[in-house]
């Protein structure tokens, strides 16, 4: 081994210790695990790019909001299951102002993120018809998505989007559903790990595919607005966060507070369920649930029966901050436009030494600079390069564990990145490309 900025011989042992045998298909949570004891061995600090966590501040609206529910005695009470009505209010205001879809009030609720969420959809959806037992991952997704699936006894199905951009789409989908055994479709828009963003034509396709083989789109939101090749910012005014849910009834929307809001630690979220599938009477789930309405179901018997809904002061907060955002007083969007400064600078950092973008394109234009990147370095396993990195102090995940076909890559993540880091991951950098010369 050649002289590197973390202690390979540390490296080493550690990895023998914490038993993984093939780091390339650790999840994130054990990639995580690992950097803290190589840090703590080593007292060496990592560039962790492992983890997809906010980087940002939390809202100081949405802050002194919650503190002041706590002092006017909201944690002695338990919050209404469905939210709290100012809440189930101001986000429909908000998919109204920034998706330009109406959702009824009613069908907007707050769950313990966006995990809650899309365990509801998939517990619900995935029982509504016996013959739809399965869900589809337009991937590549996010890996604790295909374990709920697995937890609930569920089938799945996926496939790497990549060569299947634009129309080509149709056919490749077309080719899933008409088996007719699919009850869900998953995919994130921008798309964890890749940051690919579909365009309207592949969200047409979508919608009316999920229309006409009556299939529910789940679309996870979770870096809602973040696309910043295009001004999102402005509630009510054009171009709005573009969504399935212009060309379907068929949809529920999952949007985390954790990263557009910086709202992570409070563990909330927004479910929001189109009118028509909300009301949807199904027999099918009468065998698992004392009612039939897609809508009661998903609350008065999972959503209640596994969280109870996020905490009551989590609610007061989030519906405060997102008043603000619909009134127009307060630019979400300008705070996480930090992201893709970042991304901007650090994606040149490893070009510039060797690194190539898997995910490089969406259709005919340069990947949108966000929250994410995907990486590889030419000659190079991504099983080979995430445990080679170790060794020199940047962390990330392997792309085989989110559905990706691109073995070769890895996820990195810029949101933990602080400025006053950029000077030691460039150097980091050059030492790696120095020693592994391509």
């Amino acid at each position: 081994m050649k002289n590197t900025p973390i202690n390979s011989e540390i490296v080493d042992k550690i990895l023998k210790e914490i038993g993984l045998k093939q780091i390339g298909k650790a999840s994130i949570r054990e990639i995580k695990r690992l950097i803290n004891w190589i840090e703590e061995e080593s007292g060496e600090k990592f560039i962790r790019m492992e983890m997809g966590i906010p980087g940002l501040p939390a809202p100081k609206i949405a802050i002194e909001a919650e503190k002041a529910a706590l002092d006017a005695g909201v944690a002695a009470l338990y919050p209404d299951l469905d939210g709290l009505p100012i809440l189930k209010k101001e986000i429909a205001r908000f998919i109204f102002n920034y998706l330009n879809v109406e959702v009824a009030p009613l069908c907007c609720i707050p769950t313990v993120g966006s995990i809650n969420a899309a365990y509801a959809i998939f517990m619900v959806v995935g029982r509504m018809n016996p013959k739809k037992d399965t869900v589809l991952f337009i991937d590549p997704g996010f890996p604790v998505h295909k374990q709920l699936v697995k937890m609930l006894g569920l089938k799945q199905e996926n496939f790497d989007v990549y060569n299947h951009r634009g129309r080509k789409l149709k056919e490749k989908l077309e080719s899933c559903l008409e088996k007719g055994n699919i009850s869900t479709i998953l995919y994130s828009n921008p798309n964890n790990p890749s940051w690919i963003c579909f365009t309207a034509e592949e969200l047409k396709i979508i919608g009316e595919l999920a229309t006409k083989y009556d299939v529910v789109v789940a679309e996870d939101l979770a870096y809602f607005a973040m696309d910043f090749r295009q001004d999102l910012s402005k509630p009510g005014v054009p171009p709005f966060q573009p969504t399935v849910a212009s060309y379907t009834k068929n949809f529920v929307l999952l949007i985390s507070a954790s990263k557009a809001f910086s709202y992570a630690g409070q563990r909330i979220a927004m479910l929001a369920v189109s009118d028509l599938l909300f009301g949807l009477e199904q027999k099918g789930l009468l065998n698992y649930y004392s009612y039939s309405s897609v809508g009661h179901c998903l609350v008065h018997g999972t959503i209640y029966s596994t969280t109870a809904g996020p905490s009551h002061s989590a609610q007061y907060g989030i519906a405060a901050l997102l008043k603000a955002i619909n009134d127009g007083t307060y630019d979400f969007v300008k705070e996480i436009r930090e992201y893709g400064e970042r991304a901007k600078i650090v994606k040149k950092m490893f070009l510039d030494n060797g690194f190539r973008i898997v995910y490089d394109t969406d259709i005919d234009q340069p990947i949108a600079d966000g929250f994410y990147f995907t990486i590889y370095y030419p000659g190079y396993t991504g099983e080979y390069l995430l445990k080679e990195l170790l060794y020199y102090g940047i962390s990330a995940i392997s792309l085989s564990i989110t559905g990706s076909e691109r073995a070769e890559g890895l996820r990195a993540c810029v949101s933990l990145i602080q400025r006053n880091q950029f000077e030691m991951l460039e150097e980091r950098l050059q030492c790696f490309h120095e020693n592994h010369p391509n």
